[in-house]
């Protein structure tokens, strides 16, 4: 049976895995709130169409950072992807560039940054950074990744100690005593999106990772002002399904759900995705 959409990938993962390993995937500190929250989040937000527009060639393309990418669906930082493929973020760095999006690799990458930069030579990546006690080490590793063609630095700053993973606790899971999936604990992303793009005044690019799930979840997002969404566990689901093929499999979708999106919306363009689309009386 094909899989058709991300909650497919997400039931295939679950009994392809051991339960300590999909615990990983889903892990959350404490209650998982705000995960449960930033998903219902986005189901909320009702679309306002425009109808009667010419909408038979819609180009999804846009730019982070100067760079082009094929459609504003960006991989983020996770750890170890050894745990559900065997070649681990091999797999997911050749997924991003062959579908022409930016993948961000973790701090706590199960392949050398190396090997990954020789997977995808030509893929677009950024570099995610847990800021050390030791300063030196921070250098080098930075200097480490600026040699190797990363692009970016994503510095995680939300994440002053590490909350409490009840399911890796329970499962004795060691190799995660110190570590998280990249995972806010604000206010949902998708409410809190609106006063960031607001506080910036348009100076910087604003991003959304968490609880994007669907095509129509990237133009909401978009409408609501971000530039860019990033995918963290749908990745995952996507690689314990097939490596490599898997990744690709669940941005395609993604990506075509998010082109029919901007047909039925009757947007032609990203840049004409905005404010207007948002009924906010609904919100």
């Amino acid at each position: 049976m094909p899989l058709v959409c991300l909650k497919d990938f997400k039931a295939h993962a679950r009994e392809r895995l051991s339960k300590s390993s999909w615990d990983f995937i889903e892990g959350v500190a404490d209650e998982g709130i705000t995960r449960d929250e930033n998903i219902a989040a986005f189901k909320k937000i009702r679309l306002r169409p425009r109808y009667l527009r010419d909408v038979s060639e819609v180009d999804t393309r846009t730019t982070i950072q100067g760079e082009e990418i094929s459609a504003p669906i960006c991989i983020s930082p996770t750890a170890f992807h050894g745990i559900f493929w065997p070649d681990g973020e091999v797999s997911t760095a050749r997924a991003a560039q062959a579908a022409g999006i930016c993948y961000i690799t973790s701090t706590f990458a199960s392949c050398t940054l190396e090997d990954i930069v020789a997977s995808a030579p030509q893929g677009l990546r950024w570099f995610q950074l847990y800021v050390q006690s030791d300063w030196q080490l921070n250098k080098q590793l930075i200097q480490r990744v600026e040699s190797l063609g990363f692009k970016a630095l994503v510095i995680t700053v939300d994440a002053p100690i590490i909350g409490k993973r009840r399911e890796d606790i329970r499962n004795q899971f060691d190799l995660m005593k110190s570590l998280l999936l990249k995972n806010l604990r604000s206010p949902t992303e998708i409410d809190a999106l609106s006063e960031v793009v607001s506080a910036v005044k348009g100076k910087i690019e604003v991003y959304l990772d968490g609880g994007v799930r669907t095509g129509t979840d990237v133009l909401k997002a978009l409408a609501l002002g971000a530039k860019c969404i990033f995918l963290g566990r749908p990745i995952l689901w996507g690689l314990a399904y097939k490596g490599e093929d898997g990744v690709e499999e669940v941005l395609n979708i993604l990506k075509n759900e998010f082109h029919t999106s901007m047909s039925l919306i009757g947007c032609r363009s990203v840049a004409e995705i905005n404010r207007d689309l948002i009924q906010f009386s609904r919100l």
